[in-house]
């Protein structure tokens, strides 16, 4: 029933100050879409619950008029909107009709409403709501909230929100204050309720206040847009890292052409959806945030497993001629490619964020930094540091440089050279898994996730020098940091081309990489 409407509202509303007319409640209700919301507006500015309740039914498309009455409708009932009493409904009534500008008004009503609420959330929402849809009329509303609002940070949000009020009034004096308090606050939202004022301004002194307004937030803003980018290349980078980490051992130590190191990666995407599904199959619902952890070692063995079939079976036969190891793996790729087509479907799969991965860590107004792409970065420098150390501090790296280096004297003194070449396959396609378990945390799962990467991966392996770990590094933070600036100035397509070209250039001027080749292939 229509008290419902007006128990919500009394909640949300401390005290009543003025009540609802029949005249306000049709003024509402019909007529001009602009003398409407200016009735609307009035009304908020001194509502009691009764005017709550009705903006409620205005909102939900619960109210119809005829002539000089207006009701309410409540599970097919119709209520007096003033006294609330039931009333016989006219066969005639007309719907009221919301067109968007009035779903605006009532809206930014409702969030001025919600001013009083003892919820801080509610508030900071409802003072977000408001600075979205400025009005000087809200002004006194806004006023008494401040005067009560205990919260630091939402009394901050009602002040910008008063000065966006005054930014439209009749004042001069008002709107130049309003423009200098809007101009200190560093917020793109600002600058774009500043610019949309000055298009209307005529007064030349406050054209000139709100010039120097957007000119100081444009100068805050410029470095949070700097972070974004060195922060978004240095992403980039550590995905193109942890995709090329592996290549850095099939390609660069080994001297094989994988071309199914993209399809390793979708399978280390495919085992982390697995590990989803089983975490919400058997585990608690407080254990979920725990997979991705579970599944990272799982990945890992399943890419490693199937790039150690794939040496035995294939590689082992090829090694000392590139072209062939190119085109077998190409026709594995599509088979694995296929395969999972078989057992997953055609279509993308989801990988859900844990929520510990969730939202982002905000350093400006401007700048949020996504917590799942932080603990990429953190995950590519974690993987990283675990391959410097198994290639540098190891038995079995130590066989791997020995083998790469000179394959006769390491067999010589014992080294079993086949068994080392399935392990170091072994261990770059395992990489490609965990490069796979990252990927599906920033986009979806599917057969073709691999095609993304691979030739960007092979570009930073070239690029990093064959077989030089710290050149990957390099190439692959560079050209995700070039990529970003370049792209915020020219555009996604731009960028890529330009990138291309970089690298063709830095090839043709320095073939041998950033650092000078070493391995089987610079022998051969």
């Amino acid at each position: 029933m229509f008290f419902r409407y007006l128990l919500a509202a009394a909640l949300m509303l401390g005290s009543a100050a003025h009540a609802l007319t029949r005249e306000e409640a049709l003024a509402i209700a019909s007529g001009d879409t602009e003398d409407r919301v200016t009735a609307l507006n009035k009304a908020v500015a001194d509502a009691d619950e009764k005017t709550a309740a009705f903006i409620q039914a205005m909102q939900d498309d619960a109210v119809k008029f005829k002539d000089d009455k207006v009701f309410v409708i409540k599970d097919d009932k119709a209520f007096d909107p003033v006294s609330g009493a039931q009333r016989q409904l006219p066969a005639d009534a007309e719907d009221v009709v919301n067109n968007n500008l009035m779903r605006g008004a009532l809206d930014a009503a409702q969030a001025a409403l919600q001013l009083t609420s003892k919820d801080d959330t509610v508030r900071a929402a409802a003072a977000q709501a408001l600075f979205k849809e400025p009005d000087e009329s809200r002004v006194p509303l806004v006023d008494k909230a401040l005067a009560a609002e205990t919260n630091p940070k939402i009394k901050a949000q009602l002040e910008l929100v008063r000065a966006a009020g005054l930014l439209s009034s009749s004042d001069k004096a008002k709107r130049l204050a309003a423009a200098k308090d809007l101009g200190s606050n560093r917020n793109p939202e600002t600058k774009l309720l500043l610019n949309q004022r000055l298009a209307d301004e005529t007064d030349a002194d406050v054209k000139t206040a709100i010039q120097l307004a957007v000119q100081n937030i444009d100068a805050s803003l410029v470095w949070g847009d700097r972070i974004n980018a060195i922060f978004s290349g240095v992403s980039l980078g550590s995905v193109l890292l942890l995709a090329a980490l592996g290549l850095a051992i099939t390609y660069g130590l080994m001297g094989v052409i994988n071309m199914a190191h993209g399809e390793l990666m979708m399978i280390g995407a495919y085992a982390t959806f697995v590990m989803q599904g089983l975490f919400q199959k058997f585990m608690p619902a407080s254990m979920f945030g725990w997979y991705l952890v579970a599944a990272i070692p799982v990945a890992f063995l399943a890419s490693a497993l199937v790039g150690a079939i794939l040496e035995r079976g294939v590689i082992r036969f090829l090694y000392g001629r590139p072209l062939e190891t190119l085109l077998a793996t190409w026709g594995i790729s599509l088979m694995l490619q296929q395969l999972v087509r078989s057992i997953f479907g055609a279509q993308n799969v989801g990988v859900e964020n844990p929520a510990w991965m969730s939202g982002g860590l905000q350093l400006l107004s401007n700048v949020t930094l996504p917590w799942n792409r932080i603990c990429i970065i953190i995950f590519a420098v974690l993987v990283l540091l675990a391959m410097g150390y198994l290639i540098g501090r190891t038995r079995l790296g130590l066989f791997v440089r020995g083998v790469t280096q000179n394959r006769p004297i390491a067999s010589c003194m014992g080294v079993n050279t086949a068994r080392i070449d399935t392990y170091a396959f072994a261990l770059g396609s395992g990489i490609a898994g965990l490069a796979g378990c990252a990927l599906s945390q920033i986009g979806n799962v599917g057969p073709d996730l691999g095609q993304s990467y691979i030739v960007d991966s092979f570009m930073v392996v070239v690029m990093g020098g064959v077989g030089q770990l710290a050149g990957t590094v390099y190439a692959a933070l560079g050209l995700g940091i070039l990529n970003k600036f370049i792209e915020g100035w020219a555009g996604a397509v731009l960028a890529k081309i330009a990138v291309l070209v970089f690298i063709i250039i830095f090839i043709q001027k320095r073939p041998q990489g950033i650092f000078a080749v070493k391995g089987r292939s610079a022998e051969a």
